[in-house]
């Protein structure tokens, strides 16, 4: 080994992108990109502007939620297989009865922001599992 101290600096990624299944839908994996703290700092940034308050009399942030949504999901959602019609169901309230139930919903960045904007359970479990490094490093 050599006498020269490695710099953590050489050793981080800034992001990784893994397959995990969505629990309880048979066959359907999420492809999650994992954000180091800097990355999604940066993700924050470019969602908040800044307000004069007149109440307080001192600028305040604002974060636009609809825009960091849409950039969360871009950052985050690399991908779905396994998405099948009946699943969206029990996800959201959908009308699927001119489909076939076990056809699947094609992975598109408008679909993954309309899936996490309207259904609790997928973007809790897209932001805990994002949010849990276990779920990237293999030491689960």
């Amino acid at each position: 080994m050599s006498d020269t101290p490695i710099s953590l600096a050489t050793l981080m990624t800034p992001s990784k992108t893994v397959s995990i299944d969505f629990p309880g839908y048979t066959g359907m994996e999420v492809s999650l990109c994992y954000l180091g703290r800097e990355e999604l700092v940066k993700l924050r940034k470019k969602c908040v502007s800044t307000k004069f308050s007149k109440k307080t009399r001192q600028p305040e942030e604002i974060l636009d939620e609809d825009k960091f949504l849409i950039e969360y999901c871009k950052a985050v959602i690399k991908g779905w297989t396994g998405l099948k019609y009946r699943y969206l169901e029990e996800l959201l309230l959908v009308d699927i009865s001119a489909l076939d139930a076990d056809d699947e919903l094609a992975y598109t960045q408008d679909n993954a922001e309309l899936l996490m904007k309207n259904s609790g359970d997928f973007d809790t479990w897209v932001t805990e599992t994002v949010g849990d490094l276990e779920n990237f490093t293999g030491n689960k």
